[in-house]
């Protein structure tokens, strides 16, 4: 989603006031962080060439490995996924926090890499020649529970090796890191290689390796602390095998982003060097920044360095020069349904069936086709169509046509994490009502709605949502508010869903016009809202 700079004022920018809810480039050569307000969790990036790539963990969302692109490291566009859907059957069924953790991307050979770690299964890799074209099945390259964040590097010799990480809460240990020497062609681990390094007292928690070779050293940087407080250590050795000594590179300090770690150290074409990292943002995920970084006596120093050569995170920094200009983006996140394939911003619960949807039965339109929900706990569901939060506060709004043949369907809005929220009309007495569910919970109600019918929901800062609807004109906001919680290692997501309560007949289906995502004050300041509640509330 590319908007030309020249129509982006300097000042909707910086006040929000675009429609975009967060817009990372500032239109002046300045860029703001977070570079993406959305949860693209343990990033890391390859350049090739004037390109960047990102890859990010997906955990039970499909298609997953999401890759985005990039000529300036701020401004991203969402251009495919890696993986369609996961390689286990297990899958069929919503793995909250389970599924894909942390990858790493790497350009050898001609080809595109992706070593990507699936803790109750084992490690894989899929390869490509192009980023955004179809990338190879999953490969299993070393089976076993607790092995996570796997990184390859293939060495001046023609060697390869693995670095990788376990995961506590399978393994029983999350404080190692083992290097293991690897087929060149990526296929297979050739040995048990060595722990490289273990030092609990000082980082009782050490995981997402990512290796690069430099000045014929070899550095691992490693995230330490733990996910929400930690710290970026950088290891090198002139040994593949260590021993490794080490060095905190980047803490919180005195600023407000906490735990910033976890990602990848990439060069710039001006030989300039960048650090993409995480931090964790609770119901938002885990959101993306970008820090400047600065080597000194051989150590990859980032964001504002201290005395101490600790690094703090930046909020405001020049961009990365380059030699195109790129035109301001955001990750895609609207859809008109005008195409033939879903938008790359959409994933779903599970594993995916392509006929739970079509965008050729109506021009225009996404239909949904009612899945049998086999529990009340709709966060769990693998149809849910869902989207990331883009940003601290934002709006959304979709238009929906139901066509029910049963009591028992459907359709509606979800926000979905550890709890959830729906906005929905479902076939009730052979007639359809509206219904506002927290958890389950029926909150609010109003009978005989008129169809097609708005629905809309405010996202307010905290992840605060108030939902709304209009079937004619004025738009009603629902007096109950449901605080958004984050998922199971992801941040809460919002999105689609059309349901059944029964298995053994015919169902019907729900057209979705559009899903629009703006500012929230530019949703509510077009708005004309009701200051009556209807009739049928509860």
């Amino acid at each position: 989603m590319e908007i030309p700079a020249a129509s982006l004022k300097q000042a909707d920018v910086a006040t929000g006031d675009y429609a975009f809810p967060w817009t990372p480039d500032q239109g002046d050569g300045s860029y703001r962080n977070p570079i993406i307000y959305a949860d693209y969790s343990d990033p890391d990036v390859v350049r090739v060439g004037d390109d960047f790539y990102m890859v990010s963990s997906s955990f039970n969302c499909t298609p997953g490995l999401p890759l985005l692109h990039s000529r300036d490291l701020v401004n991203w566009t969402i251009i495919g996924h890696a993986v369609k859907n996961l390689p286990h059957p297990r899958y069929g069924e919503a793995q909250l926090g389970c599924g894909i953790w942390a990858p790493a991307i790497r350009f050898h050979a001609g080809k595109y890499w992706i070593f990507f770690p699936m803790p109750d299964e084992g490690i894989y890799v899929v390869f490509a020649e192009n980023p955004s074209g179809t990338w190879s099945e999953p490969h299993l390259i070393q089976a076993g529970k607790g092995l996570i964040d796997p990184c390859p590097l293939w060495d001046d010799d023609g060697r390869a090796y693995l670095v990788h990480a376990y995961a506590g809460s399978r393994a029983g240990i999350k404080h190692r890191l083992r290097v293991c020497p690897m087929a060149p062609d990526g296929s297979r681990l050739l040995g048990e290689g060595k722990i490289v390094f273990h030092e609990p007292e000082k980082h009782p928690t050490i995981e997402g390796p990512k290796f690069l070779k430099k000045d014929g050293w070899y550095y691992i940087l490693a995230p330490a602390g733990g996910v929400e407080t930690g710290w970026q250590v950088v290891l090198r050795s002139r040994n593949i095998y260590g021993p490794y000594e080490g060095k905190i590179v980047l803490a919180q300090g005195s600023t407000a982003i906490n735990g910033p770690h976890q990602g990848a150290l990439v060069d710039t074409a001006d030989d300039g060097w960048w650090f993409i990292h995480f931090q964790d943002a609770g119901v938002y995920g885990r959101i993306v920044h970008l820090q400047p970084v600065t080597w000194r006596d051989g150590w990859p120093l980032m964001g504002h360095v201290k005395g101490n050569g600790c690094g703090e995170p930046v909020l405001n920094h020049r961009k990365p020069p380059t030699i195109h200009r790129p035109a301001i983006a955001v990750p895609q996140s609207s859809d008109e349904f005008g195409a033939t394939e879903l938008g790359l911003q959409w994933q779903w619960n599970a594993n995916h069936d392509d006929g739970w949807y079509s965008l050729g039965a109506r021009k225009d339109w996404l239909r949904l086709y009612p899945q049998p929900a086999s529990h009340d706990n709709l966060a769990y569901l693998p149809n849910l169509l869902l989207q990331k939060f883009p940003a601290r506060s934002f709006a959304v709004e979709t238009v929906l046509e139901f066509a029910p043949q049963h009591d028992g369907e459907e359709a509606g809005l979800i926000v979905a994490g550890e709890t959830f929220a729906t906005l929905a009309i479902e076939r009730k007495d052979a007639a359809c009502q509206l219904c506002l569910r927290i958890d389950g919970v029926t909150k609010f109600t109003h009978g005989d709605i008129c169809v097609p019918v708005k629905l809309v929901v405010l996202v307010k800062d905290g992840g605060l949502c108030q939902f709304g609807f209009a079937a004619r004109n004025d738009l009603v906001i629902i007096p109950h508010s449901f605080l958004a919680q984050k998922g199971k290692w992801i941040g809460a997501k919002l999105g689609l869903y059309c349901i059944r309560h029964f298995r053994h007949k015919s169902a019907g289906h729900a057209d979705f016009n559009y899903l629009r995502f703006s500012c929230l004050a530019c949703m509510t300041s077009h708005l004309h809202v009701t200051p009556n509640w209807p009739s049928g509330s509860e």
